[in-house]
């Protein structure tokens, strides 16, 4: 029973680090729910700092830039020296903060037999929106757009819209795969 507890939370820790999560998924076998075709999943950026490394990187910064200062305590030199290495801890501080916020990115598809919905909260908290009928959805694959390697897009209605910029290409190419299954499903119904 130990083991068993143990790998339990391994995994679940692994899935909170993921970056992507299917939420619902009734599109492989509709019978067995019952209900209408429906499909859910949410993506957000991999953040590998937790909240504890971000204070364990602080404060083992501050403590090594304080070991050279050791030797110069009762000296003018100190208050010399000092403003710069307080300096040093404040902007790696604001940085990791702004590179966190940053990654403070959360896209929601939503996938049924009558509508493709995709919703993105950026981190300044704006929220943009785009639905179509899924009957229409494409799902592209770019070789290479900027600096994305295999750039996936959502095309239908009026516009073009990115999914996942942010993962890596192979979770891109997983989730282009699941994407695909999932809207042929919805044609094919």
């Amino acid at each position: 029973m130990g083991p068993r507890n143990g790998t339990r939370q391994r995994s679940a820790a692994t899935l909170t680090f993921m970056p992507f999560r299917i939420v619902a998924d009734n599109m492989r076998s509709p019978d067995i729910s019952g209900g209408p075709l429906f499909f859910e999943v949410e993506l957000w950026p991999h953040k590998s700092m937790t909240p504890e490394g971000f204070v364990a990187m602080i404060g083992g910064s501050f403590a090594m830039l304080c070991i050279p200062l050791v030797g110069l305590l009762g000296t003018a030199a100190l208050w010399g020296i000092l403003p710069f290495a307080l300096g040093v801890v404040a902007l790696l501080w604001l940085s990791l903060k702004r590179s966190l916020k940053d990654r403070n990115i959360h896209e929601h598809l939503t996938v049924t037999s009558d509508t493709a919905t995709l919703i993105r909260r950026d981190p300044n908290g704006t929220t943009r929106d785009w639905a179509c009928n899924p009957y229409w959805v494409r799902v592209e694959m770019h070789d290479k757009v900027g600096a994305i390697k295999d750039y996936l897009t959502l095309e239908g209605g009026e516009r073009r819209v990115e999914i996942g910029s942010f993962l890596t290409p192979e979770e891109r190419r997983l989730l282009r795969q699941r994407l695909l299954g999932v809207l042929g499903a919805v044609k094919s119904s």
